[in-house]
């Protein structure tokens, strides 16, 4: 960002009167110090917001943030280069006058489009509109207009102050700003506001800027009110946002939307159409009520049957509550511990009726410890060990969840596996994205554990892959079904471990925290067809 500043405004202040000087009081010095840091902080979190939009309908965060912030810096550049072209010849209290009312009209831009753009790029994609190109020109916008700000302040500052303490005291305040817009964005806005309300209160945030800031320049007051319209008019429609967007979202499922939580984490999002009630993180389905039941069968009861004596088990993930009611079918469970990163979704699993009925209040059993952090730090550093190693987490779509699947994370849990204990983990589709289940089988031979992979029909996804993993050799014949189940059968969990024909294993790399190569693997384009 330094690089576009200082090129904007060191080929501009070179080019002005030095011996012309156009003072600045302490309120106006103040005001333009702090429009730096306004200015910054509401592009940063703009930038992230419209990573966090894309990511969310699209998926492939990598490439939604590398446009959002690449091209918001690109565009910066231009932006800042063009500054140059405003007011060239003009001198004294001309120039500053002129370059206040581009500063002040650049912030009225800004201001509603901060607001509107967002939403409109949501309006498109629901359409059918192409998200990447929209994306790019909506960054572009945005960008070319924040690339002015901090060189238009330089100027207006360096005739009273010299370009050294000018550039010096916008620049610190620039960084300030984007500190505080950083994370503001996902600790306060994004997790209180929600998405579309957030971007109208950023709006307003320039608009009042050009009120306090034309209140102390004569030349420019008229503005201020124009200002104070502005920022008084887009956060009061914040609210509004809500139902505008929600409207929208509909769109996006085909069964009505019965809850929608935007997280610090992700945007959930439960559909409802009968009694079938679909759970969705940031629009990836996780799981049906109506077969929700396979797949959690599949999931738990080959590891507790494999299992010696299973008294202690850790779950990974799975904060819906549906792998811990089958664990706590086993009656020589004493202890399960959950961890799981976001706390909505252990809130909506206690709370949404439909999900209590089904997960038969799981979480909230005495037995039951639920702790919301991340398992790629949490789950090593734990105390114990235990005879069951549960891990239910997102597909690896993403570097940020590809460690979880990872060598590096297998190697730490081992520490925490009983002798004799079992580590079983879903695996994404054998279908759509073949090469998954033996990159997952792969590292976990890796750290040493021997492997069985099986796949398993649920409707809602088609065939499903897991990977049971143990010091020992596990032999499917001997394990038992001593519970209630829909699914499973004693025949079916003898067979489990015999692959389709059309499953095959190997050539797969080893999934590692510095080669994230699931990701890939992920991305198959078969997925097109799903």
């Amino acid at each position: 960002m330094e690089q576009e500043i200082v090129a904007g405004s060191i080929s501009q202040l070179q080019e002005i009167d030095p011996a012309v000087n156009s003072s600045l009081n302490k309120t106006q010095r103040r005001l333009l110090l702090m429009a730096a840091a306004v200015s910054s902080g509401t592009g940063l979190a703009v930038e992230l917001l419209l990573g966090t939009l894309a990511s969310y309908l699209v998926g492939n965060p990598a490439l939604a943030y590398g446009i959002a912030v690449g091209g918001f810096l690109a565009a910066m550049g231009i932006g800042s280069y063009l500054s140059r072209f405003i007011a060239p010849q003009a001198d004294g209290d001309i120039l500053q006058r002129k370059l206040l009312l581009a500063f002040v009209g650049v912030e009225l831009a800004i201001a509603p489009l901060t607001a509107v753009l967002p939403l409109g790029l949501f309006a498109l994609f629901v359409m059918g509109g192409s998200i990447w190109m929209e994306l790019f020109l909506v960054t572009v916008i945005l960008g070319l207009l924040a690339g002015l700000e901090v060189p238009l302040l330089t100027r207006i500052m360096e005739k009273a102050e010299g370009v050294k303490d000018a550039l010096a005291g916008i620049l610190a305040l620039d960084y300030l700003g984007a500190l505080f817009g950083s994370l503001g964005f996902p600790i306060i806005f994004l997790p209180w506001l929600g998405m579309f309300p957030t971007a109208f209160v950023l709006g307003s945030f320039p608009a009042f800027m050009v009120f306090a800031i034309a209140r102390n320049f004569a030349p420019i007051r008229r503005l201020g009110y124009v200002g104070l319209a502005t920022g008084v008019l887009l956060f009061t429609l914040a609210p509004l946002a809500v139902p505008l967007s929600n409207n929208l979202e509909n769109n996006l499922y085909t069964a009505p939307i019965v809850k929608r939580v935007q997280s610090r984490y992700q945007r959930i999002v439960l559909t409802r159409k009968g009694k079938d009630v679909r759970l969705f993180l940031n629009g990836d389905l996780q799981m049906s009520t109506l077969d929700e039941y396979r797949y959690h069968e599949a999931l738990v009861h080959p590891a507790m049957s494999a299992a010696t004596n299973p008294r202690r088990v850790l779950v990974l993930g799975a904060g819906d509550g549906m792998a811990v009611r089958e664990i706590l079918k086993w009656q020589g469970v004493e202890q399960v511990v959950v961890i799981e990163l976001d706390p909505e979704v252990i809130k909506i699993a206690n709370r949404y009726p439909q999900l209590l009925q089904v997960n038969k209040g799981a979480l909230k059993d005495p037995r039951v410890q639920v702790i919301n952090a991340d398992a790629f730090a949490k789950a090593p550093a734990l105390n114990q060990t235990f005879d069951v190693m549960i891990a239910d987490f997102p597909d690896p779509d993403e570097k940020i969840i590809a460690k979880l699947y990872s060598e590096g994370f297998y190697r730490r849990l081992m520490g925490r596996l009983a002798d004799n204990g079992i580590l079983v983990t879903q695996a994404s589709s054998p279908f759509f994205a073949p090469k998954v289940l033996s990159c997952i089988a792969a590292t976990l031979s890796e750290v040493g554990l021997k492997v069985n992979p099986y796949v398993v029909d649920v409707p809602s996804f088609g065939p499903w892959g897991f990977v049971l993993a143990s010091r020992n050799p596990v032999e499917s014949n001997q394990l038992q079904l001593p519970v209630n189940t829909r699914f499973l059968t004693p025949t079916i969990l003898h067979h489990l471990f015999e692959l389709p024909k059309d499953v095959q294993l190997g050539n797969a790399e080893v999934n590692r925290l510095s080669h994230p190569v699931i990701v890939r693997y992920q991305s198959d384009s078969r997925w097109i067809a799903y």
